[in-house]
Parts: C-alpha cells; structure tokens; sequence
C-alpha cells in the first residue's frame, strides 16, 4: 500500500482511503455541515455533481508521463475531500494556447488552468476574470515560503501574484559527448565557434551536424527568443516586444533572423518535415550530434538509454548587446478563474506542495520551483546539474512566444520556416513584423 504526504499528513491508498471518506461522508452526513453543503455561497458558479462541488481543471499535458500524474493527482485530492469533484479537460501547447485565450474571452474559464507565466499569463489577467492569489500567500505561509521567491515575478502584474509557479525550465544545447570526444571537440564559448564546430562535424561526416523539428512552430521561437536576447539591447527589446510601442525597425533582428538562418542551413531539408521529438530521438540515436532542447526533457534522454550527452547555453555573440548569461526559459504553474471557489484553491496549493513537486520531478523528470523538492533522490546528476544551471544564471527569459503579442510570434515563426527552405529572406520577414507591429499600435492605443 502507497503512501504519499501532503502537508504534513500521510495518506494512504487505495482500499483504505476510500474506507475512510466514506465514514467521513456517512457522519457529516448526520451533521450539519454535510458533504458539500455549504460550499455553494463560496462559488459564483460552481459545477453541481449531487452534494459535491465540481472543479473544472484544465491543462496541457494529454502526454506521458504527465498526464498519468495529473490524473492521480486529482484522484489522491479527490480522496482527501470527498465532497469534491474534479472534472479535468486537457489539449496539447498551441491547441491549448487558442483554447484558453477563447474560453477567457468567452468569459468561461475554467476554475484552475495551466499557464505559461509572463506576457501569456500577463494577457489572461487582462481579461480581468483571474484571481489574484496574494490572499493565498498571505493566509498559508508554510506553503507560500516553499515556492521560490524568483519564479514568482513571472506571475505578478501590478503588484499581485495571479500564478503559482511549478515547473521552472531552461533551453540548451544538448550534445553527444562521444562524438565531441571522437572529433577533439570542446564546447563553443561564441556563436562563431559554434559555427566552426558545426563545419568541423560535417567534415566528420554528419550531413545534419544539429538537427530541429522545424514544423514545431514553438521550437522556431526558442531558437529566435534566445538570438534576440543575445544580441539586441534589452531597452529595444522591452519596447518592441510591447504592442503599445513596438516598432522592430532595429537592423538587429536582421542580424538575428540570419544567424538563426545559418542554424538551419545545417540541419537539412529533413528538419522542416518533422517535429521537436523526431528530432529529439535522432539525437538520442547517435543520428545527429547537437540538439536544442529543454532541461525538461533530460529524463525523456537518459529513459531512453542515452549516457554520452551533456549541454551548453546558447553562446553569445561577439557583438551582442544582450546578456550573456540569461537563460531563456521561464516557469509553469496555475492560475484560477475570478470565480473559482474555495475547493480550486485548495487544489491548487496541493498540486505547488512540496510533496507534490517532488513526486513530479520524481515521475516526469521536470524540474519545479518548490524548495527542497528537488535532490539527489528524485533527480539524475545531470537534471541536478541543470537545475543548478537555472538558478546560477543571471535571470530567466521568458519563451519569445509568450513574450510578444501573438500575431508578431506567428509571423516570426512562420518566417522562420519559409527562411529555412529558402523562401523567404530576413528581410521579407520584417517587413511583416513591422506591418504587424504599427497595426498593434494603432489598436492598442
């Protein structure tokens, strides 16, 4: 029998636990204060199953081995309140962007969601139909003070905290270390040796030296985030990247769109045909010595067998403005509906516990942002060394696709892609972004 803590208190399951709630059930049956009885004045619409208040939860990730442990996580919380019922709905990264950004406008959100944290997050508190979360903080101190204080920034808009962060995260670049070995290579310390690796590997006989799902249209955005960081001065980002200001006229996203160009260019016709995990696998198959991926996806690596690999940041460029030692990547974490009652709450501070995290981490090999629940018992040497990476780096950039209005991304993604296969120019593509962006200004003034 399984036993998991959760706030201190040691739960037991099956057989047991459901013993129990029903003789919790039966007596407050007799009681007053019946299972879920009461809770109605709590919500301005709550969901209705018999006596039992519904929660509608709503997240991204219909993947293994996510999925299988959010759907025991709302199972163990259901057994803990048994006047509780979660019905969960979930759709995967931009089919779950749309839908949430509909169903805020539809002014239908469900009582607690999955959210990226900055500009995306930023843009569903907008709508004005998500709870602050400080009362939260305020009145549960043992359970505030375990999230890391840094990840909370990319919550809070005009001094409140509208998420609770979970997951934190960094892209890298991911490298077989055999090869490297086999070849006298050593990690790139700027973008330039980065491109003479790239050369040196090909002359070694790898056509595709590094290899990208390029018809992820997120993954384009990783690699054009990143770039911008590195090269542009944060000033010109900062106003562009605000619909109210954005103009992109700086020659520098030139010089960005071309060096992401000049990736591509070794990565093949096959890069544009498949997806980031195709591209992943190859990788982990000894087909192509470099990938850009996640810390995240560490686990997804050593599950499969792969031993010889290690990561570096993305390297600065000799002439970049940015900061060198930024790592893109920002956290993950829950939001709740304006009218989300006590019992979404609750579950919220359940799923950001630390008993939780650390059995997230533990089964989805995810780095989280509660302290001490990631260590040597539920994380490999290499997810601990890449969690020491995030919390060493001089700060986080968030995903360029939540970082900018959502119609500039799409054009730099889909530009991303035509450049790749040569339809495109740097060029072309900004002059899209630009007509896009003074369209942004003229509205949102």
């Amino acid at each position: 029998m399984s036993k998991i803590k959760y706030r201190g208190r040691t739960v037991m399951k099956p057989v047991m636990k459901r013993l129990i709630s029903l003789v919790i059930c039966f007596v407050m049956t007799f009681t007053v204060t019946a299972c879920g009885k009461g809770t109605d004045q709590k919500t301005s619409n709550p969901g209705k199953d018999g006596d039992k208040v519904v929660i509608n939860f709503f997240h991204r990730w219909p993947n293994e081995p996510k999925n299988t442990f959010f759907n025991e996580a709302v199972k163990e919380f259901e057994s803990l309140h048994p006047n509780v019922k979660i019905n969960v709905d979930k759709v995967l990264n931009d089919s779950y962007k749309e839908k949430i950004r509909v169903l805020a406008s539809n002014e239908d959100l469900p009582d607690i969601f999955s959210s990226w944290s900055d500009s995306f997050a930023e843009n569903i508190v907008s709508s004005g139909k998500v709870k602050p979360l400080d009362h939260l903080f305020e009145e549960d101190k043992e359970w505030g003070d375990n999230i890391l204080k840094s990840q909370l920034g990319a919550f809070t808009f005009d001094g409140k905290i509208y998420g609770a962060p979970l997951t934190i995260d960094g892209k890298v670049f991911a490298y077989n270390t055999k090869i490297f070995k086999e070849n006298g290579i050593e990690p790139p310390k700027t973008f330039e040796e980065f491109i003479k690796i790239l050369d040196k590997l090909k002359k070694a006989g790898y056509e595709n030296p590094i290899m990208e799902g390029l018809s992820d249209s997120w993954a384009i955005a990783h690699y054009i985030g990143t770039i911008n960081q590195r090269l542009m001065d944060p000033a010109v980002l900062e106003k562009d990247y605000n619909p109210k200001t954005g103009e992109f006229t700086d020659p520098g996203y030139i010089d960005a769109l071309k060096a992401f160009k000049r990736l591509t260019d070794y990565m093949g016709e096959t890069a544009t045909a498949i997806d980031h995990e195709t591209a992943r696998n190859m990788f982990v198959n000894g087909k192509v010595p470099i990938v850009y991926m996640q810390l995240s996806e560490i686990k997804y690596v050593e599950d499969q067998g792969m031993k010889d690999f290690a990561f570096f940041d993305f390297p600065p460029f000799e002439n970049g403005k940015g900061d060198p030692n930024s790592l893109t990547g920002a956290p993950e974490g829950f939001m709740l509906s304006k009218n989300a009652p006590k019992e979404a709450e609750e579950f919220l501070k359940f799923l950001t516990s630390k008993e939780m995290a650390f059995k997230f981490t533990k089964e989805c090999g995810q780095l989280n942002a509660i302290k001490g629940a990631v260590t040597s018992e539920n994380a490999s040497p290499k997810s601990l060394e890449s969690y020491d990476l995030i919390l060493k780096s001089s700060k986080t950039a968030p995903w360029f696709d939540n970082a900018v209005n959502a119609s500039i991304a799409d054009i730099f993604m889909r530009g991303g892609q035509s450049m790749a296969i040569g339809e495109m120019t740097p060029e072309e593509v900004m002059n899209r972004v630009q007509k896009e962006a003074t369209k942004l200004r003229s509205t949102s003034k």
